[in-house]
C-alpha cells in the first residue's frame, strides 16, 4: 500500500504539503505551556512511533543492511536534529515568529559553506554573493528588532535570534551528515535510526536539565500529537522522501515558503504582526537564501 502511495503522489505536490505541515510548527510550539526540550522530545518520539510499523512490515530487510558505520553517521545525523529541535523551539520563546522561522531556514547558507569547508565543493561568486546578502539580512533583522522592542513573545531578540542561528547550523549539519547516507538508504530505515537518535538525545538533554516528562493535560497531548502528525510526519518525513524524487536545489529553495507560511498563521492565530523593518529583513535573508540554493543547482 505504501509503494503504490509513494508511486502515486506527484513529488511537487508533496512538497507542497510538506511546506505547509511544517509551516504550523511555531504556532503550535507558541500554543503549548510544555519547556522546549519536552515538546521537542515529545513531538519526535511520538513521529518515531508512526513510522516504526512500516519499518516492521515492509522496509525489515532494508534494516538489516544497514553498516556500522552508517548507523553511526545515522546516529550523529540525529544527534544534530535533536540540537536542532532545542535551539529552534527555545527561540521563539525569545523572537518573532517571523524572526525565528526565517534564521533558522538560513541552514542552506551554512550548508553550503560547510560543503566548501568539509567537502571541497567550490563556493563560486553566485553562492558567496548570496551568502553575503543572507548574513546582511540577518544582521539588519537582528538589529531591527533589537532597537525597536519587536519580539513578541519575550525580551531578549538577539538571545531568540542567536537561538535560531544556531538552530539554523545544525539543521545544516543535519543535511551535510546525512546526504549521502539517504542515498544508499530507503526512507524509512533511515528516518527511523536518525529519528530514534534524535529522541534519546531530547530525552538525556530533559533528564540533565531536570525537566518534568509527566504531569501534562490533554491538551498538551493534543499538541505533541499535533507536532508529530503535521510537522513531524506531514513536513519532514514528506521532505526526506521528496530528496530521492527531486533536486536538492528545489526542495531548499521550496522550504523558503515556511518562513511565508509561519508569519501568515501567526498573524491569524496569534494576533502577532511582525514590523515592517523585521519583514524587509526577512526579505533579504529569503532572497540571499534563494541566491545560495539556486546557485547550487
Amino acid at each position: 500500500m505504501l509503494a503504490r502511495l509513494e508511486s502515486r503522489t506527484p513529488p511537487l505536490a508533496a512538497l507542497a504539503v510538506a511546506i505547509l505541515a511544517v509551516s504550523t510548527s511555531a504556532v503550535l510550539v507558541r500554543w503549548s505551556t510544555a519547556p522546549s526540550v519536552v515538546l521537542a522530545f515529545y513531538r519526535v518520539l511520538l513521529t518515531t512511533l508512526l513510522v516504526a510499523p512500516f519499518l516492521l512490515t515492509r522496509y525489515r530487510g532494508e534494516f538489516a543492511q544497514f553498516q556500522p558505520r552508517d548507523l553511526l553517521v545515522a546516529t550523529l545525523t540525529g544527534a544534530a536534529l535533536a540540537l536542532h529541535f532545542a535551539a529552534y523551539f527555545e527561540s521563539l520563546a525569545w523572537t518573532s515568529v517571523a524572526a525565528s522561522v526565517t534564521l533558522v531556514q538560513s541552514q542552506p547558507l551554512f550548508v553550503a559553506v560547510g560543503a566548501a569547508l568539509v567537502l571541497g565543493e567550490r563556493i563560486g561568486t553566485r553562492k558567496a554573493l548570496g551568502i553575503a546578502v543572507a548574513v546582511l539580512g540577518i544582521v539588519a533583522m537582528s538589529a531591527a528588532e533589537f532597537l525597536s522592542g519587536a519580539a513578541v513573545a519575550g525580551s531578549r531578540p538577539l538571545y531568540g535570534n542567536a537561538l535560531a542561528v544556531l538552530g539554523a547550523v545544525m539543521a545544516a549539519i543535519y543535511v551535510l551528515v546525512g546526504r549521502s547516507l539517504r542515498q544508499r538508504v530507503a526512507l524509512v530505515p533511515y528516518v527511523l535510526v536518525v529519528y530514534t537518535a534524535c529522541t534519546i538525545t531530547l530525552l538525556v538533554v530533559a533528564l540533565v536539565d531536570g525537566q518534568q516528562l509527566t504531569g501534562y493535560g490533554r491538551r498538551e497531548w493534543l499538541i505533541f500529537l499535533a507536532m508529530a502528525v503535521g510537522p513531524g510526519l506531514f513536513g519532514h518525513t514528506v521532505v526526506n522522501w521528496a530528496l530521492e524524487h527531486v533536486e536538492s536545489s528545489v526542495v531548499s529553495v521550496s522550504l523558503l515558503g515556511e518562513p511565508v507560511g509561519a508569519t501568515v498563521l501567526a498573524l491569524v492565530f496569534l494576533g502577532e504582526a511582525p514590523g515592517v523593518t523585521t519583514v524587509l529583513g526577512g526579505v533579504v535573508v529569503l532572497f540571499g537564501i534563494y541566491v545560495t540554493s539556486s546557485a547550487r543547482a
